[in-house]
């Protein structure tokens, strides 16, 4: 008889049951073809649901080092194959939430399975909740990347949209949104006042201050507000 497994590797979400000992997914009892880095990528985003789960951490623990072309394209490619067993959606996730440019995070209940059978739940850090001391702040739009320039997109869903097109490396796509002032091109250093942070780790609505755009509303993704902390 198989040894009977420890509470920590059994655990359940939605109609998920996750088994990491053995690296097996089951929804509604059936088996889900699943191994290899996307399961990798689950387990340890069900280390920690509701945090946020850096792809330099995914680089560190997964890839070996010096492989930072392979990287960028095997963890798409890994989240892409997930999210398809998951049945999740990039643009309305159920399960796993992208950050831009920063990682990705397990955004729905997780419960440990007790050998009872019996679940309990595993803690799930808030996300996404208002930050009030925000709220009205003047701050800079700035590039980490050093460029002179951003892309703001006007909406969060805007955002979402841009995100697909540099996955799918549809320059043309972003340069359409430009030309219909979807994406507002503004200076790095530009002012802008924050009008709602109730997502503060994909970015805040704001009103930008100067340039060409003032007065205009835009959604800044929180690369692009790192004085904010």
């Amino acid at each position: 008889m198989r040894d009977e497994l420890p509470l920590e590797s059994q655990l359940r979400f939605d109609a998920y049951h996750v088994d990491l000992r053995t690296g097996e997914i089951r929804k509604h009892g059936r088996r889900i073809r699943l191994a290899g880095r996307p399961f990798q990528i689950l387990a340890l985003l069900l280390e920690q649901p509701g945090q946020l789960l850096t792809r330099k951490e995914l680089q560190t623990r997964l890839w070996p080092a010096d492989t930072f072309v392979d990287f960028e394209h095997g963890v798409n490619t890994a989240i892409q194959t997930l999210r398809r067993a998951l049945c999740d959606s990039h643009k309305r996730p159920r399960f796993i939430e992208t950050l831009p440019r920063r990682g990705y995070r397990f955004i729905a209940a997780v419960e440990k399975i007790q050998p009872s059978g019996g679940t309990i739940p595993v803690r799930h850090e808030p996300h996404g909740s208002a930050r009030p001391d925000w709220v009205g702040r003047v701050t800079a739009i700035c590039d980490n990347a050093g460029r002179n320039y951003v892309l703001l997109p006007i909406t969060e869903e805007i955002h979402n949209e841009v995100c697909d097109c540099e996955a799918a490396q549809d320059d043309l796509g972003i340069s359409l949104l430009v030309a219909a002032e979807k994406l507002l091109l503004v200076n790095g250093g530009t002012k802008v006042r924050i009008l709602d942070a109730s997502n503060p780790d994909l970015g805040c609505k704001v009103r930008i201050l100067g340039g060409q755009f003032v007065g205009e509303k835009a959604f800044a993704p929180r690369a692009y507000l790192s004085e904010l902390s």
